[in-house]
């Protein structure tokens, strides 16, 4: 899954693309209603990468809360952002089993499903061909060798240096003297 080019602003709903970078900022296109919008370096953005949910061991990196929900729901949308509290800690605790319920709160559940379900419908959440590859791979079960890149020599060529003396007639290649 390529969550690398989404981000979340604070203050702004739903979810951008990032389009391009400007000397102040962002140019972001929602992925909402497509509109296209600056937004500035004093605005708090959350690159979807970048967040992850707590769990009793380690952090589990939103891509894989993502991709585990995603084989859940079978690339379909999940439970619905505005179900109930509870019902969205036992639809949430089904795909992780170990996240940690003190410190995940309502809100961010909310906000996870409400993203999920977003980027199912835009078509955006799908498994990389890479990992269709592995899914494959493992159906043969037959084990693909990467291929061997050869690095060749490259060859360098040599240019003298000049001088820094005076004059620019001085090189720091001999010179022949004729007699």
């Amino acid at each position: 899954m390529n969550l690398e080019s989404i981000i979340s602003i604070t203050g702004k709903s739903g979810l951008f693309k990032v389009i391009s970078q400007t000397k102040n900022g962002l140019i972001v296109e929602s992925i909402v209603d497509g509109k296209r919008m600056p937004v500035y370096a004093s605005e708090k953005v959350s690159a979807l990468n970048d967040i992850s949910i707590y769990t009793h061991k380690d952090d589990m990196p939103l891509k894989e809360v993502y991709e585990k929900m995603y084989k859940k729901t079978a690339g379909k949308a999940a439970i619905d952002p505005k179900s109930t509290p509870e019902e969205l800690r036992s639809y949430f605790k089904e795909v992780i089993t170990d996240f940690d319920e003190e410190r995940v709160y309502n809100s961010d559940l909310k906000k996870l499903f409400l993203w999920f379900n977003l980027l199912i419908e835009k078509k955006l959440l799908k498994p990389t061909e890479k990992e269709e590859k592995v899914k494959k791979t493992e159906k043969d079960k037959k084990v693909v060798q990467p291929k061997k890149i050869v690095k060749k020599p490259v060859a360098k060529t040599f240019t003298p240096k000049q001088s820094g003396a005076k004059g620019g007639s001085k090189t720091s290649m001999p010179s022949k003297k004729g007699g």
